[in-house]
């Protein structure tokens, strides 16, 4: 195809995204940078008119993800424009360079804290045409089919002293360019696969532009290249699965048995997962065991994802051979080349699901192409979703502490509370038995601004305290910033790895000396589920001092109703009985009760590892518990587990705390169901520090639900 070269054109619709090398030492998403602006970048637009010859003047219109306002250094000795806020442009006049020289333009983005990210961009002014070859072949101009999204066009152009290009697609019905800047990238999405007209045009600083146009294949992809979605929140004795990675599944006697339909079925490996690959399904059969029925009376939605290029219909049956009933219900919508997860309620199932031995997809005759997975039945989680008691209250000092949020204490005064940085989150203070409390819904990030004309001087405190209590599955951590000095820093409680306790009040105590940043100036905290959606309850947020080698005050006192409660110590419940308490097994570890304000502490010396029996005889039952709990307070330990041991099958298994604080009372909770045991047989508890010589008090060492 041959190269054009137009004497005429007009660019008043065009616009150039150029983004920028950002200098910050963090580059972040938003999410975890919402003190600073990010992604700075800005549109270039030739102001050129042919009539008056003003080649080189340029529009520039910055932007940056929380910038409030931005200087603009332009590069050539100018003087600097100050104060363009968000959404306007500037424009200036640029002087030809040499074909090798370039001008360096500034943009500093300033965010409504007052921090400022920096962002630089070579711009040639160079008053000819770009010079481009329209030949495929050579690397001026790269036009692929995406490999990860069907029908989509990924362009990339390169021209000398070029500045910027415009793609028209050639799709009927869409007349509108899309602008990049010079070496980058631009996409387009098509309705349709088939053969487009795609034509280029490159600009440079001067009215002269340099088009090409290509005939392109736009082609479909025809199978997913990531896997489907997984459902981390439920729990599973709430799911019975038939086909998923993330559940045991039943057995299965049949799969795609041979009834007459004309479906193949074949096993795929998408990324680490299988996936379940139907093609020419007019319907297809899953069958459980006719001897055995699967009892469906306690679960309440069937779920599965698909993903299909080319299906118009899709339904799920679900047959009850042992009374002969069967029922069918159809996807309302068929979404193509995208994972899609459907959840349908059985009370929309007109049978009896008692006995379930069969489950058919259906297209009512339509062939198609189709992926599954995640296929199975659940009912709600049994976790709470709110909490029916409150925090444990704090016991320090009023003179020890630097409160944020907590009814016990006087808290500093906040000038901001979740406030409009982006987020998803909304906030609504709640009151749970005459306590409050902070409610955080679909949270991604909150900021809490403390005052950024007084900041908070931490320097004499050692740790930082919170309660949380959440039903989700999630990250958490929290940002402490200064914004004086432009540090900040984050501490996960929770990852994804491991995603921390639901359905309770967990007590979070973390060294400030955690946190790389100077303490005396913070002004900004900052809640973060590393883009996650979550409801969080949030409750005792304060600083405080503790120092010495044994607690002064008592662990905080437990609020959960002793009818949900099986308490092995503690003054606040009646216990089950102690047959042995740090039996000689071999262990260094001496036992001494200790008392504070009248309540009775366990301590322990030289722990390495200490037994606790119940009863051997009679062991106790924890089949109805959920979480096993426990208050610690240690000036050395470096690592302390709890293990359970069911004596009865010979069964046992450790959990160890995350990252053991010193100095300080912890409060630990560890969900039953993370232990590999069976619980309605435990005869033993041992807290073992793996050989660690440790002083270790304990209280408060009890199971509730």
């Amino acid at each position: 195809m041959n190269m054009k070269t137009l004497k005429y054109f007009i660019v008043s619709c065009l616009t150039l995204l150029l983004v920028w090398n950002c200098q910050d030492d963090d580059n972040l998403d938003f999410i975890k940078e919402v003190n600073a602006p990010s992604e700075v970048s800005a549109n270039f637009l030739p102001m050129l008119d042919k009539n008056n010859g003003n080649d080189g003047l340029i529009m520039i219109t910055p932007n940056a993800i929380g910038a409030a306002s931005f200087n603009i250094n332009f590069g050539d000795e100018s003087e600097i424009a100050t104060g363009v806020k968000q959404g306007d442009a500037v424009v200036h006049q640029y002087a030809e360079l040499p074909e090798d020289e370039f001008y360096t333009v500034t943009i500093e983005a300033i965010g409504i804290t007052g921090l400022t990210t920096v962002g630089t961009k070579e711009l040639p002014v160079v008053f000819k045409a770009p010079e481009l070859s329209c030949d495929i072949e050579e690397d001026d101009i790269d036009i692929t089919n995406s490999e990860s999204i069907s029908k989509q066009v990924d362009v990339k152009v390169t021209a000398e002293y070029g500045i910027s290009y415009a793609v028209y697609f050639g799709e009927p019905g869409n007349d509108d360019p899309k602008t990049a800047n010079n070496g980058e990238s631009v996409s387009y999405q098509y309705q349709e696969a088939g053969t487009y007209s795609i034509r280029i045009v490159a600009m440079s600083a001067a009215m002269e532009t340099t088009e090409c146009t290509f005939d392109f294949p736009v082609t479909e992809i025809l199978q997913p290249v990531v896997k489907s979605h997984s459902e981390p929140n439920r729990e599973a004795s709430d799911v019975v699965s038939i086909y998923s990675g993330d559940y045991t599944n039943i057995s299965l006697s049949e799969v795609n048995p041979n009834w007459g339909q004309t479906t193949v079925l074949t096993e795929v490996p998408i990324e680490d997962d299988n996936t379940w690959y139907y093609t020419n399904l007019n319907y297809t059969g899953i069958v459980t065991d006719y001897g055995n029925p699967t009892d469906l009376s306690e679960m309440t939605y069937v779920h599965f994802d698909y993903w299909t290029p080319n299906a118009t219909k899709l339904g799920l049956k679900l047959v009850n051979t042992v009374i002969g009933e069967e029922d069918i219900e159809f996807v309302a919508t068929i979404e193509r080349d995208n994972w899609v997860s459907v959840d349908i309620a059985l009370d929309d199932f007109a049978i009896d699901r008692s006995g379930i031995t069969q489950l058919l997809f259906d297209t009512e005759g339509a062939n198609a192409d189709v992926f599954i997975d995640n296929l199975y039945f659940y009912k709600p989680s049994q976790v709470a979703t709110t909490p029916e008691y409150n925090a444990p209250s704090p016991t320090y000092g009023a003179g020890d502490v630097i409160s944020i949020f907590s009814d016990s204490y006087t808290s500093v005064g906040i000038s901001e509370l979740n406030p409009n940085w982006g987020q998803t989150t909304t906030l609504t203070p709640v009151d749970i038995n005459g306590n409050n409390i902070w409610l955080y819904e679909a949270l991604n990030f909150t900021g809490i601004v403390t005052d950024y004309g007084n900041p908070t001087n931490l320097s004499g405190m050692d740790y930082v305290h919170f309660d949380y209590f959440t039903p989700d599955l999630t990250p958490l951590g929290l940002k402490i910033v200064n914004t004086v000095t432009g540090q900040e820093d984050i501490k996960w409680v929770s990852t994804v790895d491991n995603p921390g306790v639901r359905g309770t009040w967990v007590s979070v105590t973390i060294p400030l000396s955690d946190y790389a940043i100077d303490p005396s100036g913070v002004t900004q905290l900052i809640f973060d589920t590393a883009g996650g959606s979550a409801k969080v309850y949030v409750d005792n947020l304060y600083f405080y001092s503790e120092n010495g080698t044994q607690p002064t005050v008592e662990a905080p006192l437990p609020t959960i109703d002793a009818s949900d409660v099986m308490s092995i110590f503690s003054d606040s419940y009646t216990s089950v009985g102690i047959s042995e308490l740090n039996p000689n097994w071999g262990q260094t570890t001496t036992l001494t009760p200790f008392d504070i304000a009248g309540n009775n502490i366990w301590r322990y010396d030289l722990l390495n590892y200490t037994g606790i029996v119940t009863d051997y005889g009679n062991p106790t039952n924890l089949s109805g518990m959920q979480y096993v709990h426990f208050d610690y307070w240690t000036p050395d330990a470096t690592v302390l587990g709890l293990k359970i041991v069911n004596t009865v099958i010979g069964e046992e298994d450790i959990k160890f705390v995350p990252n053991v604080i010193t100095g300080t009372w912890v409060s630990v909770s560890i969900p039953l169901g993370d232990y590999n045991i069976d619980p309605s047989g435990v005869t033993q508890l041992i807290f073992d520090t793996t050989g660690a010589s440790a002083t270790v008090y304990i209280d408060n060492l009890y199971f509730h639900n």
